[in-house]
């Protein structure tokens, strides 16, 4: 077979998902080439440890990457780092680079990620205002910190709290602004908003509910944050942490169907059916909570990228993982198995106002959704077991703690 009859694939993003599906498209047999474009000019890494260990600087780049660069190159991936796509031509099976340059494919993965939601008040654009989502973001950030600086994270989602708690365990002086009524507000039941505003709180870091900020001052470089009750805050460094939007321009523009995120089928299929597309720019029917859902996580990325794979392969398998995520803040790991939209009632194991462990388990009805274990990774994969198992649950069990975790396994 000569190398131009082989087939080419473009896997467009080289993220958590654009790695694993290069890797997993290689072992599952595809002999033709494969090309990983990325939009950054470094190796594909790992984002969790933004907000986390290169934050803080015990981390370095070079500790971070998502496979070895011998694996990847081992495995035949041409890696294209540097390069932004510009448009896809479906009918001529093109893709238009913003350099100029064409890459031409056979199938096509978009493996494109999420990009920060942005604010624009008087002043965002100032020096020393930044977003936390890649390696050069931590670069830039880098300059403003040192023991005795004050630094304002505006959002209290995950990635504001980690940022935040980093921050602290330098030696700043950290608060965190968040509009809503709580920390975590979208994501848990008010008993973990209340355990992370305490922890936060018993860590040093201010945290203010309910506050809007209206607009940013200082000279050249960011000085102060004003709110919308009149009160300032003094800032050397200024966070912006309001969630992530997920890259869906590419796919819009060549006419793919797109509904917050790219829709994907359950072998990763988009709306044509040579281009797949996996991870936080997707929208997939999940059959465990029988809706669409979006996720941004890890573990979907690489699950998601796997199926993305195996369909491409030619050995469609359907996915249908279970969502799971973690959140690193100070001494707490926090496990989240599932997703608890929708639960109306829950049920505690472990004492959440005393203490860093406890779990909550996310009920509508008798069905368990999810859980949070803080601090707690046995009750983590309770959870997963309970739920992926449809099992009936003794709640009055399930809240006793003198059932152990292995008992309630077994039961």
């Amino acid at each position: 077979m000569s190398g131009m009859s082989k087939p080419k694939c473009v896997i467009v993003g080289a993220s958590h998902a654009g790695t694993q599906l290069a890797l997993s498209l290689r072992q599952g047999g595809w002999e033709g080439r494969i090309l990983l474009l990325g939009d950054e000019p470094v190796d594909p890494y790992q984002r969790p440890p933004l907000s986390k260990g290169i934050l803080s600087g015990e981390k370095s780049a070079e500790q971070i990457p998502i496979r070895p660069a011998a694996v990847i190159e081992n495995a035949g991936i041409e890696l294209k780092l540097g390069h932004r796509v510009e448009s896809i031509d479906r009918e001529r099976k093109v893709l238009r680079l913003a350099s100029g340059e064409t890459e031409s494919y056979h199938k096509l993965a978009l493996t494109l990620g999420a990009y920060p939601s942005t604010i624009t008040l008087r002043g965002s654009d100032k020096s020393g205002v930044h977003y936390l989502r890649k390696l050069a973001d931590v670069d830039q950030i880098k300059p403003f910190m040192g023991i005795g600086k004050s630094a304002v994270i505006v959002g209290g989602g995950y990635i504001g709290l980690e940022a935040g708690a980093i921050l602290r365990q330098t030696g700043m002086s950290v608060t965190v602004l968040e509009a809503l009524p709580r920390v975590l507000q979208r994501v848990t039941a008010p008993v973990v908003s209340e355990f992370y505003e305490r922890l936060h709180r018993e860590e040093g870091v201010e945290i203010f509910t309910g506050a809007l900020v209206t607009s940013i001052e200082g000279e050249n470089h960011v000085e102060r944050v004003h709110c919308a009750d009149g009160s300032e805050l003094d800032a050397d460094l200024v966070i912006i942490a309001v969630g992530v939007l997920p890259h869906t321009r590419l796919a819009a523009q060549a006419g793919l169907d797109v509904e917050d995120g790219i829709l994907v089928d359950e072998f990763a299929h988009t709306s044509d059916p040579d281009i797949v597309a996996a991870g936080d720019c997707t929208r997939h029917f999940n059959p465990i909570y029988q809706r669409r859902v979006r996720l941004e996580s890890v573990q979907n990325a690489m699950d998601q990228a796997k199926t993305a794979a195996a369909t491409l392969n030619g050995d469609p398998k359907p996915y249908h993982a279970l969502p799971w995520f973690w959140s690193d803040q100070f001494d707490v790991k926090l496990q989240i198995a599932g997703l608890s939209q929708g639960y109306d009632n829950i049920v505690l194991r472990g004492d959440p106002e005393s203490g860093r462990s406890f779990a909550v388990f996310y009920f509508q009805g008798n069905r368990l959704l999810a859980v949070d274990a803080i601090n707690r990774p046995g009750e983590f994969m309770l959870g997963k077991k309970l739920i992926l198992a449809e099992a009936a649950v003794d709640k009055s069990r399930l809240a006793d703690e003198s059932f152990p975790v292995k008992d309630l396994l077994g039961a």
